[in-house]
């Protein structure tokens, strides 16, 4: 008797995703610029699920976090960062772990049944951007990088297909080193993969440059109507980032805000954002900023009043980073909001 063999598993290629079709570009549907307008006031889940496993970063996603969105002046919307990469087969096929995908699917329902918008994404895969694995982060053959990324996408997609239209997808978050020249491409595959299960999803991109608005000019957008742009501001970054500890050389603490020289840094990448969704013709999202908390704490404030007000000025829609730790909204361990910091984005 003949042995069984067992079946050839099949792996993937580059080739397997082709790009989207190029063509003009539509100028985005009021659908996109429904769900642009309705993410206002938004807060990222962050910390939570991008870390390379849960809690590693001091905090996991529960209930009390998300049932916080919507409540004392945030908007109905929040960004939820996920590092898929690190749950997923190490191969070309990227089978993503069953476990990661039932705690979000446990935090979209909840979200999406109090009739939230959400920003599901993905986050923090290190070797696509030719980063430094984090600790606890495993490492896979760089002939297999680009195309786990295009896999994770296609289950993701089709895992919410069936999701209502406040469901946006973004692509990536920050994309840079590495990715860079490969951004446009890899963007349109992506593109291209979601719309085979999720024909009129709105899908969120951003520019490279860790999402700089002055690189919007370089992103190459696919002729789809229903996209949306994100860019993130941490500037000025040496006040944004004091004292934080990953960031290599450290910001030395104590620096204050917000003189004419730092406002002016603070609103030029806001008048660029404006400038080019309108030659692109789709709506943009500041999808992430805020100030860490090492920051003295008066100037803190004054640099969150003065985005706030500044992006409003400018009818841009903002998720702020982020809810529960760092630079957090949102004591874990008082189970109460900060009010000052909350009121410096949301009050009077």
């Amino acid at each position: 008797m003949a042995p069984v063999l067992a079946p050839t598993v099949v792996q993937p290629t580059l080739a397997d995703f082709p790009p989207s079709p190029t063509g003009p570009l539509p100028g985005a549907s009021e659908q996109a610029r429904t769900a642009a307008r309705a993410l206002d006031r938004g807060v990222n889940l962050g910390n939570m699920l991008e870390p390379p496993k849960e809690g590693d970063w001091g905090v996991r996603l529960e209930d009390d976090f998300i049932d916080r969105i919507g409540t004392a002046g945030l908007g109905l919307s929040a960004r939820l960062p996920v590092r898929w990469s690190n749950h997923a087969s190490p191969d070309a096929r990227a089978v993503i772990d069953e476990a990661l995908f039932v705690k979000v699917d446990k935090a979209l329902d909840r979200l999406l049944a109090r009739g939230a918008t959400v920003v599901l994404n993905m986050h923090h895969y290190r070797q696509l951007d030719g980063d430094a694995l984090d600790p606890g982060e495993f490492a896979v053959a760089p002939e297999v990088v680009q195309v786990r990324m295009l896999a994770m996408w296609k289950q993701i997609a089709q895992r919410y297909a069936h999701h209502g239209p406040r469901l946006v997808f973004e692509v990536y978050n920050e994309p840079h080193g590495k990715l860079e020249p490969h951004w446009n491409d890899l963007l349109s595959r992506a593109v291209r993969v979601i719309r085979q299960s999720n024909p009129t999803r709105v899908i969120m991109l951003g520019p490279i440059r860790w999402n700089n608005a002055a690189f919007l000019e370089e992103l190459q957008l696919p002729p789809d109507a229903n996209l949306m742009l994100t860019v993130h501001h941490y500037e000025p970054f040496d006040f944004t980032h004091q004292g934080a500890d990953w960031v290599q050389p450290m910001k030395p603490e104590g620096l204050d805000c917000c003189t004419d020289a730092q406002k002016r840094t603070m609103t030029l990448p806001l008048d660029i954002a404006v400038r080019e969704a309108s030659r692109l013709g789709y709506p943009v999202v500041v999808g992430e900023f805020g100030a860490y908390s090492k920051a003295p704490h008066e100037a803190r404030l004054r640099y969150m009043r003065f985005m706030r007000d500044e992006m409003a000025a400018r009818q841009l829609p903002w998720i702020y980073w982020e809810l529960a730790s760092g630079f957090g909204l949102y004591d874990p361990d008082k189970r109460e909001f900060r009010t000052d910091l909350l009121n410096a984005l949301v009050g009077p």
